[in-house]
């Protein structure tokens, strides 16, 4: 029997890159999954994957900004696959700049996604775990574990450069596990974050200069240059960045029930790079 048979879980940004990674893990080891990305088309693919391996999975297309959004994610849990299990608060991109060049837009548009989105979706899955929680002790049955697994930075433990506005954000993140740590442990809820490291993803393998993203109409650049690149490799214990695969692996140890006891931490998925 998989560790997760039988656990519904809804993965932001899981359309692609780390986020796919945490969809097919979670979904191999049972999971039935409701896959999010800001557009369908990548959703889906995850989804298809999901399905061709023996798994279930639906996708929920849309930006985890938008009014209403968190909601929508929930409901799709609950009427698709009948309740929710484990919530993991990924999609996120950064937008760099030093802070006297930096723009209101540019500030608020990362608090949302990467602060103010999780908020809202923990706040519209509150209701739904509760009601869960209050209808297994009416039966008299055990109430299960469930999991909330929030991704970070090194950035927001540590501090970098040119992004205040994300390591400010992640930041939050950390304040955010904590209180709800602190609030949901009466409902057998464990919260706990990742904080990744240096990962090979399409926001770091692409020389900077050379490559943007699309968000929302916003053309964004992204990319780091080799030489940084190789730098920041050079810092790193174990010698290398890690790639997406180890870095869902990280988030999928406190999906399991050998985690059941942990809530309230902070996992440094990063190679050995200490701050």
């Amino acid at each position: 029997m998989d560790k997760l048979d039988g656990k519904v879980a809804v993965i932001s940004g899981s359309g692609r890159g780390i986020g796919r990674e945490i969809a097919l893990k979670l979904a191999a080891d049972g999971a039935a999954v409701v896959v999010n990305d800001l557009d369908a088309g990548p959703a889906e693919e995850t989804v298809a994957a999901i399905e061709a391996a023996g798994g279930r999975a639906v996708a929920c297309p849309g930006s985890v900004t938008e009014k209403g959004f968190a909601e929508h994610f929930v409901q799709t849990a609950v009427d698709t696959f009948g309740g929710l299990d484990i919530v993991v608060n990924n999609a996120g991109y950064t937008w760099d700049s030093v802070i006297q060049k930096m723009t209101d837009e540019q500030w608020d548009a990362i608090l949302d996604v990467h602060l103010k989105a999780p908020f809202r979706i923990l706040r519209a899955a509150q209701p739904v775990i509760s009601a869960a929680v209050k209808r297994a002790a009416q039966a008299g049955e055990p109430v299960p574990c469930r999991k909330v697994v929030n991704i970070s930075s090194i950035a927001g433990l540590g501090g970098n450069a040119g992004q205040a506005n994300y390591a400010a954000a992640k930041a939050g993140v950390t304040g955010l596990t904590r209180a709800l740590a602190k609030e949901w442990g009466r409902y057998n809820v464990t919260v706990n974050t990742v904080a990744f490291g240096l990962i090979r993803t399409r926001l770091t393998e692409t020389p900077a200069g050379d490559g943007t993203i699309d968000v929302q109409g916003k053309e964004i650049k992204v990319g780091v240059s080799p030489d940084l690149m190789s730098a920041m490799e050079h810092a790193i214990p174990l010698g290398r960045a890690g790639t997406p695969a180890e870095a869902a692996g990280s988030v999928y140890l406190f999906c399991i029930p050998e985690s059941d006891y942990v809530s309230g931490q902070t996992l440094v998925c990063g190679g050995g790079f200490v701050i």
